[in-house]
C-alpha cells in the first residue's frame, strides 16, 4: 500500500527526532517515539542526540550524535551546526523537536523550504522552570525565561501539532490558548519496555521481617527530586533494622553540590547505601529498569514546588508498570494512582521516622496470600501503548 499522501502532495516517508541533551536512547525520543514511528509503513526514523551507547535498531532507524561531551561545554555550541547539517543532509518530511534550543534553527529550516513540517514536544514547562528553581542568577533568569517563552510562542504559530508531556501544561502555558484543540495532544510519560524486555504480570512482593528491604531512588538526583528525604529514611530504616536495609541510588546528578556530598558519604562506607550516579553522562536507562526489577520500594519523595507538582514524574509511571510499591509525598494527582491500584504509601515529608514506622508495619504484614500493594495486578494504564496510538493519529491527521 503506497504511503498517504499529504495535500502539498508530499508524503511523510523521513521523519527526525532531535534533542540536544537528551541521549540516542533516550526513553521518550527513542524509546517512545522513535519506537512507535518506526512501525509505520515507509517510513524512515532519525534521531539525533547526546552520544550513548548505540541501542538494537531496527533497519528504518537512524542515530546521529549531536553532542559528545557534558552540558557545559564548548561541544554544546557545535551541536547546533551539527544539527543545521543534518538537516540540509537528511532533508526530513517531519522534524519532531524534543529540545527548545533547537527550535530557531529549526523554524528557520522551515521557513527555507515547502511542505516542511513541525512538531514540537513539549516535555516541561522549561519557562516555569527557569524563573522558580533559581538555577541562575536573577537577571540571567528573568531574560532565559522570557526568551524560552518568545521562541515557542514563534514555534506554537508554526508548528502542524503540539506535544504535551503533561496534562497540566495545557492550563500553564499560555501560548496554547490561541490554538485549535486538535493541534495539542497530550502524550505522557508512560512506560514502554524494552523490545526484549519479559514484563512483570504480578507485582513484586516485599521481603519478609527477617529479610533485607530494598529500596530505591532513581532518575534525576537532586534536592528538589528528593534526595535528602531518601538518605534520610534509609539511615532511619537502618537504625530500626541494623544490616537489613539497602538505599540504591542510581542515577544523574548535575547540582555539583549534591554530588560531592553523595561522594563524601560514600566514603563513610555506610551499610545502608548503594550509589550508582554519574554526573558527567546520563545512566543508561536499562540499568535503571535493572534496578526496579530487583527492588521492593521505590522513593517519590518531591519536594513541593511549582514546577512539579502538577506533573506525574516517569517514574511513577516505571513503578507502576513494575509492580513496585512506592512512597510519595502528599500530592493529589500521585495520590489517584496510588489508592486507585493500592500502589504504596502517602508519607509525610516533615516526619522521616512516622513513614519508616509505616512501612516497616506494612513490611510485618505482607503476605503471598494476601499482597498488601497491587491487589488487582499491575495496571495497564501504565503503558506507553495508548499513548502509542494518539501519536499515529496525530501524524495521520497531518498528513
Amino acid at each position: 500500500m503506497p504511503p498517504p499522501i499529504h495535500p502539498s502532495g508530499s508524503p511523510i516517508r523521513i521523519i527526525l527526532l532531535a534533542s540536544v541533551l537528551k541521549p540516542l536512547d533516550d526513553t521518550r525520543m527513542y524509546g517512545k517515539f522513535a519506537g512507535t514511528l518506526t512501525a509505520r509503513p515507509h517510513t524512515t526514523v532519525h534521531v539525533a542526540g547526546r552520544h550513548a551507547a548505540p541501542p538494537p535498531t531496527p533497519a528504518n532507524l537512524h542515530l546521529h550524535t549531536l553532542l559528545d561531551g557534558t552540558r557545559l561545554s564548548w561541544a554544546r555550541l557545535g551541536a547546533q551546526r551539527r544539527y543545521w547539517q543534518l538537516l540540509q543532509r537528511l532533508r526530513p518530511d517531519l522534524v519532531i523537536v524534543h529540545a527548545p534550543e533547537l527550535l530557531p534553527l529549526t523554524l528557520l529550516w522551515q521557513w527555507l523550504g515547502a511542505n516542511r513540517r513541525l512538531l514540537y514536544d513539549i516535555r516541561e514547562n522549561y519557562a516555569l522552570n527557569v524563573s522558580t528553581q533559581r538555577v541562575y542568577g536573577g537577571f540571567t533568569r528573568r531574560w532565559l525565561a522570557a526568551g524560552l517563552r518568545w521562541v515557542e510562542t514563534q514555534a506554537a504559530r508554526r508548528a502542524a501539532g503540539l506535544i504535551l508531556a503533561e496534562e497540566s501544561y495545557a492550563q500553564e502555558l499560555p501560548f496554547l490558548d490561541a490554538l485549535p484543540a486538535n493541534r495539542v495532544v497530550v502524550l505522557e510519560n508512560k512506560y514502554q519496555p524494552a523490545p526484549d524486555e519479559v514484563t512483570r504480570t504480578q507485582p513484586r512482593p516485599l521481603p519478609a521481617a527477617h529479610e533485607p528491604l530494598r529500596l530505591l531512588y532513581s532518575g534525576t538526583v537532586s534536592e528538589l527530586n528528593g534526595i535528602h528525604h531518601a538518605l534520610q529514611l534509609a539511615e532511619e530504616l537502618h537504625h530500626r533494622r541494623p544490616g537489613r536495609v539497602l538505599l540504591t541510588v542510581i542515577g544523574f546528578c548535575q547540582q555539583p553540590v549534591v554530588l560531592q556530598t553523595l561522594h563524601q558519604l560514600q566514603q563513610t562506607n555506610p551499610p545502608w547505601l548503594r550509589l550508582l550516579v554519574q554526573g558527567g553522562t546520563p545512566v543508561a536507562h536499562s540499568a535503571i529498569v535493572a534496578e526496579i526489577q530487583q527492588s521492593h520500594v521505590g522513593l517519590l519523595l518531591y519536594q513541593p514546588h511549582p514546577s512539579s507538582e502538577r506533573c506525574r514524574p516517569t517514574k511513577l509511571f516505571e513503578y507502576l508498570a513494575h509492580g513496585l510499591p512506592m512512597l510519595v509525598p502528599t500530592n493529589p494527582l500521585w495520590e489517584t494512582y496510588i489508592r486507585r491500584y493500592g500502589a504504596g504509601l502517602v508519607v509525610d515529608l516533615h516526619s522521616i521516622p512516622e513513614a519508616a514506622a509505616a512501612l516497616l508495619a506494612v513490611t510485618e504484614l505482607q503476605s503471598p496470600a494476601k499482597p498488601i500493594f497491587y491487589p488487582l495486578g499491575i495496571p495497564d494504564e501504565a503503558f506507553w501503548a495508548s499513548e502509542g496510538i494518539k501519536l499515529g493519529r496525530l501524524l495521520d491527521s497531518i498528513e
